[in-house]
């Protein structure tokens, strides 16, 4: 069959009429396959929800127990027939739970891999490519211009600004689901024993991680209600970027403002930000794991999504593979 007629683009997200189920959708809708717990892409309101027993969990910390009227967990690598349709779950190295899903009908298989990253993560598990006719990849840093760092580098400037400024906080603005878990098991795994201080709002997804065996070190709320700005001096505070632009962040003393996101391969942003010491992490693949993952999919036709599509469709066509964008809308870089 025409891979068009398996999944095709409609305004609620990408629609499989065979299966009748939507992946990612961004309206509510009666069945829902979800490749993870971020905001972006995984919503409240769905009759129906599939997903992995970690993004189901992450969904109802985040949205409420009632977050769907029924859900069903998709064991890694179990093949689940939906109105005849086969779907798969498989590791995407995005964050805890995170999925790429494979759809397969009579002689065509699809692989969705929603939002992923090919670099060693200890908070989740290691992406796995998965052999399909298409490939749907996301480009978020679909340019040439984004290639990240080794993480263990940009730590590591971290905790070398702690010491040679040790009568200042360090903010570290990390996404709540997945980035801000990394950022503190990457500084842990580098040596840094001391506590490190958390905003409310990292609080619950930090101890889900620690249920799941993801072991984060000690975390203490970074409040002021005992003792005073002193008392973070040469501390690492992690916390949702949005929250270093209000008030919250001037109760610490002369804080060296910092951000960790792909998006800081781009000076000019982190200007724009105010921010004194960017941390070119993320989790989502740079344009040399781009196109490494689509050569690894054997796909001989690619669509590409939320991101910069232009240059990895271009790239695709250049090395023989069809490609166009989907155009997809509502799915942001919560987790960049």
């Amino acid at each position: 069959m025409r891979a068009k007629d398996l999944l095709h683009p409609r305004p609620e997200g990408l629609y499989c009429p065979p299966g009748d189920f939507f992946i990612d959708p961004v309206r509510p809708v009666d069945r829902a396959l979800i490749t993870h717990g971020h905001s972006d892409h995984a919503r409240s309101g769905h009759a129906h929800v599939m997903a992995t027993d970690q993004t189901l969990q992450i969904m109802a910390l985040r949205y409420g127990e009632n977050f769907a009227g029924a859900t069903q967990v998709a064991k890694l690598g179990e093949v689940i027939e939906v109105n005849g349709v086969k779907v798969s779950f498989h590791p995407a190295g995005h964050v805890l739970g995170s999925a790429q899903i494979l759809v397969e009908h009579k002689d065509c298989r699809i692989v969705a891999s929603g939002d992923y990253k090919r670099r060693a993560d200890p908070t989740c598990l290691s992406f796995t490519p998965i052999s399909c006719d298409v490939f749907i990849t996301e480009a978020t840093f679909g340019l040439p211009v984004f290639r990240h760092p080794p993480d263990t580098e940009e730590v590591a400037r971290l905790i070398k600004s702690t010491e040679q400024f040790p009568e200042r906080a360090h903010l570290v603005g990390a996404y709540a689901l997945g980035k801000a878990q990394r950022v503190i098991r990457l500084v842990r795994d580098a040596g840094y024993d001391r506590p490190i201080y958390i905003h409310g709002a990292l609080a619950k997804l930090s101890r889900f991680y620690e249920e799941q065996g993801v072991a984060l070190g000690e975390l203490l709320p970074a409040t002021l209600e005992k003792g005073n700005k002193g008392d973070f001096a040469g501390a690492i505070v992690v916390g949702p970027p949005s929250a270093f632009a209000d008030r919250w962040a001037r109760r610490f003393p002369d804080p060296v403002a910092s951000f960790a996101s792909g998006w800081m391969r781009i000076r000019q942003r982190a200007k724009q930000r105010g921010v004194e010491l960017p941390l070119i992490i993320s989790d989502h693949s740079d344009w040399d794991e781009l196109i490494e993952t689509i050569a690894e999919t054997g796909a001989s036709e690619v669509w590409v999504t939320h991101g910069r599509e232009e240059a990895l469709v271009r790239w695709c066509e250049i090395n023989g593979i069809r490609a166009q964008p989907l155009h997809l809308v509502g799915y942001e870089d919560e987790g960049d």
